[in-house]
């Protein structure tokens, strides 16, 4: 995902998400803006980190963690 799609408004991600390329890009898509930029900043912003992505996602709130897995991971 690009870092220009994620810090879109709302409105456009929503449009956006089903045509998401991976099941982690349309969830990230349908996330509140705040969360998207949280994710731009912690993840995508830092280069020093091969595990960003992952201690980002444990880092969040209990419903963005469990939304994930409930959309992505399919469980």
């Amino acid at each position: 995902m690009e870092r220009l799609a994620l810090l879109a408004p709302d409105a456009l991600t929503r449009v956006a998400a089903p045509r998401g390329r991976s099941p982690e890009e349309r969830w990230m898509l349908r996330r509140p803006r705040a969360v998207r930029e949280s994710y731009v900043r912690h993840v995508l912003d830092r280069t020093d980190s091969p595990h960003a992505g992952e201690i980002w996602l444990l880092r969040q709130p209990q419903a963005v963690r469990e939304s994930y897995v409930i959309e992505v991971l399919g469980d």
